[in-house]
Order: structure tokens, then C-alpha cells, then sequence
């Protein structure tokens, strides 16, 4: 799996503690990728597939060669291009949790109590408008190549911040408790590799995938209660201080 490829490449932290050694970090790795998956089935980004892949294909159907090579070549710049975005803030957060590794408490209850406004606002308890917002792109098509695509999902991921904000900002929380910019930059391609792929599966498979799509959406309210309370959890152990722990437990 790529995750566990960029963690051993990620080493060690400042402190000298091995990555998914003693505090579960491998885990961590595998939860950022869930939450990118977990993202992409959300209510604000799922039912704007269609969209994308319409503008991905470039007036060309999905279903013939030239629109499935057309769309898979740009899906991979759009997907490159979101990336770079949530890496640079995994840096940023890593860097910031590193800085602030004084108050180390305060980042964990702080950090904590964020993702857990998210999970409940995931669920539906809390209603903050600011998380709930669905940014459409334009409904003409235009001819998109690699670069174009790419600028494409550096632009959206700034508009999608509000929408992916509870998975996101779980990620980010999690890796300003790492306090390595290193390990935010490792967290974060495993995010973006968790989004990323179904976007480029779906690019040329949609129709296959209808189905599925289907489901997931009639089964909405399920998803985001599951979503929601996984947030919660996420979340109360990052208060608490026991995420580490809790992590460790699941490595093996």
C-alpha cells in the first residue's frame, strides 16, 4: 500500500520516536486515507461527480476510448493539483504542532474539541453553515489538458475547504499532534491518495459505478451518523490524550 511506503520513508520525529513504532503512527496513516475516501462520499462532493467527470472528458462521453483516456489523463491532473494544496497545509500543521509542542495539552484539547464540532455537525446536531456549503463548478464544458486540470484542483481545493472541512480538518488535527512537518507531508498524500483514487476510478468507470453511487446515496443518513460518530471518537481521543495509545493498540 502507498501509505506504508511514504511512512518508513517519513523516518523519525524530532524526538527520535519511530514512525508506527510504540504509538501506532502506521495507523494514523491508514485513518488519514479513510477520511479522504470517507470525503469523497460526502453529501457535498458525491452527487458533483458527474460534473467533474463531464468536465474531465471534455465534451467527450466517458464511455469510448478518446473520453475514457481524455478524462483519466486530466482526473490525474486534478487530483495532483488538490494535492499539492493539502500537503502544503499538512506542512503548515505539522510545523505549527511542532512550535507549539510546549503546550502540547493545549493542542490536544484544542485540536480535540475542533474534530469533534465536526463529527457532530457531520451528524447533524450542530448546523454550522460555514462546513455545509457545496461549491458546483460552472455548468459549461471546456476544454481541459493536464496543466489546466491540475490549476483546476489547486483552485477547487481552496473553494472545497468548507465542504471536506470535518475529514480534512481531522487530518490536519491529527498531524498537528505529530509535530513534523515530514509527517504531515506523509499524512496528507495519504489523505489525498484516499480521495484521490476513487476520482480517478470514477473518471472512467462511472457508468460501471452508477450502482454503487446509487446506494451510497439513498444510504446518506447511515453514512454520516457512522462518519459523524467516527469524528467524535477521533476527536475525544485527541482531547484526552489518548490517541497514541489507542493507536499503538491497533498495530501489530
Amino acid at each position: 500500500m502507498c501509505c506504508k511506503s511514504i511512512t518508513a520513508a517519513a523516518g523519525s520525529n524530532a524526538n527520535g520516536h519511530t514512525i508506527g513504532k510504540g504509538e501506532g503512527s502506521s495507523v494514523s496513516y491508514l485513518i488519514a486515507f479513510l477520511e479522504g475516501i470517507i470525503t469523497f462520499i460526502s453529501p457535498c462532493l458525491l452527487p458533483m461527480l458527474p460534473i467533474y467527470v463531464s468536465y474531465f472528458a471534455g465534451g467527450h462521453t466517458a464511455e469510448n476510448g478518446k473520453g475514457k483516456s481524455k478524462a483519466l489523463k486530466n482526473a490525474l491532473g486534478f487530483v495532483a493539483g488538490f494535492s499539492v494544496v493539502f500537503v502544503l497545509l499538512g506542512v503548515f500543521a505539522g510545523t505549527l504542532g511542532r512550535l507549539l509542542s510546549t503546550y502540547q495539552t493545549a493542542v490536544n484539547i484544542v485540536s480535540g474539541l475542533i474534530v469533534v464540532v465536526f463529527g457532530l455537525n457531520f451528524i447533524g446536531i450542530l448546523n454550522i453553515p460555514l462546513l455545509n456549503k457545496t461549491l458546483r463548478p460552472k455548468t459549461e464544458v471546456k476544454v481541459l489538458g493536464f496543466f489546466s486540470s491540475f490549476l483546476f484542483g489547486l483552485v477547487f481545493s481552496i473553494g472545497w475547504t468548507p465542504c471536506v472541512g470535518a475529514f480534512l480538518g481531522s487530518a490536519l488535527m491529527m498531524v498537528s499532534q505529530q509535530g513534523s512537518a515530514l509527517k504531515g507531508i506523509a499524512m496528507m498524500v495519504c489523505y489525498s491518495a484516499g480521495l484521490g483514487i476513487p476520482f480517478i476510478a470514477a473518471a472512467v468507470l462511472i457508468d460501471r459505478l452508477k450502482t454503487t453511487f446509487d446506494f451510497i446515496k439513498r444510504n446518506y443518513k447511515v453514512i454520516n451518523i457512522i462518519s459523524g460518530a467516527l469524528l467524535i471518537v477521533v476527536g475525544i481521543l485527541m482531547m484526552t490524550g489518548y490517541m497514541n495509545r489507542f493507536l499503538s493498540l491497533l498495530t501489530f
